[in-house]
């Protein structure tokens, strides 16, 4: 079991979508800044940012937890959500995602 963010599993699913840290960060609505500081076991995630990572990387949401140092408070989502917020959240995900592309074709 991961007790510190598994910095070089969590760069190795990114390459393999193709994908940056900054995406990442995008996705779990924090700056590159706040995601540097997660990955150096400075920062502590949400579980709406464990779920978010868990999203774009396409694992579980307890391996992206137990990769990230959490507890397993993490892998359960956020409660109390209705289908709107959670609509909603992956409305502005994918607005972050579109943003950063375009950034990165430019």
């Amino acid at each position: 079991m991961a007790l510190f963010f598994d910095q070089a599993w969590y760069d190795e699913r990114l390459a393999e979508r193709g994908l940056a840290r900054a995406v990442l960060a995008a996705v779990a609505g924090m700056s590159g800044e706040e995601l540097a500081l997660a990955y150096k076991d400075q920062r502590e995630l949400t579980a709406a940012q464990i779920a978010a990572f868990a999203e774009v990387l396409g694992v579980s949401l307890a391996e992206a937890a137990r990769r990230a140092g959490v507890g397993a408070h993490a892998a359960s989502p956020p409660a109390g959500l209705s289908l709107d917020q959670k609509v909603a959240s992956l409305e502005q995900r994918v607005a972050a995602l579109e943003a950063e592309l375009a950034r990165l074709k430019s």
